[in-house]
């Protein structure tokens, strides 16, 4: 596998180019970073194949389809052994709400960030996630807005 030593300007481009837009074709993208059809799309293949890009998806609105309310949802466990986090894990990630699950340092253990519908609808989810093991504390804050949301990872800090 690659390192991050080993990706040139033109990589660097293309991974840019395809943060802002997914979807260009590979004509598209080689006439944006300024290299012809048959390297940039060898150069994709590579940054695909190596694992560089992970996949490409639309970002839907969540507003528009009715999944307006974030929420960060801090809990605290008892239990700290492999065993407990693989099942724990594993039943965290059937939750289809759950968009994001962070393992964390200091006095929270686990981080979710839980998108839903409503009041209502964080209510069942809190429902499901109490099922799912016993927590020492779980703790709810509601995004009141969103200020900043990106996909697009910092390029610049590693060119």
């Amino acid at each position: 596998m690659l390192n991050k030593l080993a990706l040139d300007k033109f990589d660097h481009a293309i991974l840019s180019a395809l943060q802002i837009d997914g979807s260009l074709s590979v004509a598209a993208l080689s006439e944006k970073i300024g290299l012809s059809s048959t390297p940039c799309w060898k150069r994709l293949k590579r940054l695909e194949d190596d694992g560089y890009i992970e996949r490409r998806v639309a970002i839907i609105n969540r507003d528009k389809i009715g999944l307006p309310v974030t929420v960060f949802v801090s809990m605290r466990t008892g239990q700290h052994d492999e065993k407990w986090l693989a099942k724990f894990a594993a039943a965290v990630m059937g939750l289809p709400e759950v968009q994001e699950f962070h393992r964390m340092s200091g006095d929270v253990d686990y981080l979710l960030k839980v998108v839903t519908t409503d009041i209502q609808g964080y209510d069942a989810f809190y429902k499901k996630l109490i099922k799912l093991t016993q927590l020492h504390s779980v703790s709810s804050a509601f995004s009141m807005e969103q200020i900043k949301s990106t996909t697009a990872l910092p390029l610049e800090l590693i060119m």
